[in-house]
């Protein structure tokens, strides 16, 4: 009876104390408490009593308009919890924000009991 053969390559060695990469200096971001952001002056359109359309936020932010819907959809409903209204005035659609959620300070039991 034949046996096959399996070939089996040989290890290499590694060597023991070889050169170690260059630790990389940490990038700290400090941003201060009104640094500007792109958020901030959505949120400042938003705020208006008149409110912003997609176009004036795509022009403010740069932003295109499958981004702009993202962010209120993402960021502004379900991160930041506010309540987005929208009116549609001569075909134009207008958004601003209704009222703000309460804070977590206002005393409200966490949904989760500790362990």
């Amino acid at each position: 009876m034949l046996q096959s053969k399996t070939s089996k390559k040989p290890k290499l060695a590694r060597a023991k104390g070889g050169a170690k990469k260059p630790i990389k200096a940490k990038k700290t971001h400090s941003h201060p408490a009104s640094s500007g952001t792109k958020q901030e002056a959505v949120l400042a359109l938003l705020r208006r009593p008149v409110g912003a359309t997609i176009g004036a936020i795509m022009k403010a932010t740069g932003w295109q308009q499958h981004s702009v819907r993202g962010f209120l959809a993402g960021v502004v409903r379900n991160k930041l919890k506010l309540k987005l209204d929208s009116n549609t005035v001569d075909g134009v659609r207008t958004y601003h924000v209704a009222g703000e959620a309460p804070s977590k300070a206002s005393g409200q039991q966490p949904k989760r009991r500790a362990a």
